[in-house]
């Protein structure tokens, strides 16, 4: 019996200007900088001879804005679904870098005492769930031929983990899952034969 192949591109998005270096988490109008845009051009470029028959993207700015060059070339529309989207963190809007904004804050640390679901956002098995649902669904929709996902670094390394059989708490620092980076997905029929990882823009 003939198996459909299918492969599944799940990408992070290009770097996001962000002057206040804060965390924008799901807060709108924050855009890929000029850096993010090469990089999304330089994905777009590599997939540009593959097989791309769907786009899809999260509903946030950076996210469709990483998708627009692939879709372009290859003259398809952009797809939205909402459960691509940033995790929830209890610190968005805020400095969240070592050493000031709001670690600092004695208040705060309450949402740091359990790392492993994590307490100061989404629940890690919450964000796997909507990930492998949509991961799905862009597989149903490019059947045989190959499709293409942008989303966020933690969505994106979650989902990873989920399809590999890996506990889904971890070092932020040790995700594999950098900027513009593409994470791929191979399935025989609805069964994921394998994966690889790309840095295709460099790091």
């Amino acid at each position: 019996m003939t198996q459909t192949k299918t492969v599944v591109h799940v990408m992070r998005h290009g770097e996001v200007h962000n002057p206040e270096q804060i965390l924008y988490g799901r807060l709108p109008d924050y855009h890929l900088s000029d850096r993010g845009r090469v990089q999304a051009q330089a994905v777009a470029d590599w997939l540009a001879h593959r097989d791309i028959t769907h786009v899809v993207a999260s509903p946030l700015e950076r996210a469709q804005e990483t998708a627009a060059p692939i879709a372009a070339r290859h003259g398809l529309s952009i797809n939205t679904d909402d459960e691509l989207i940033e995790s929830e963190n209890v610190f968005q809007g805020e400095r969240v870098s070592p050493g000031d904004g709001a670690l600092r804050n004695p208040r705060n640390w309450w949402h740091l005492r359990n790392p492993r679901t994590p307490s100061w956002g989404e629940p890690y098995a919450e964000i796997a769930a909507r990930m492998m649902r949509a991961l799905h669904r862009a597989r149903a929709d490019a059947a045989g031929h190959e499709g293409v996902c942008v989303s966020h670094q933690l969505p994106v390394e979650t989902l990873r983990r989920a399809m590999t059989d890996k506990a889904l708490h971890h070092f932020p620092t040790r995700r594999m899952c950098n900027l513009a980076s593409v994470t791929s997905f191979y399935f025989h029929d609805d069964v994921c034969v394998g994966w690889g990882y790309a840095e295709l823009a460099g790091k």
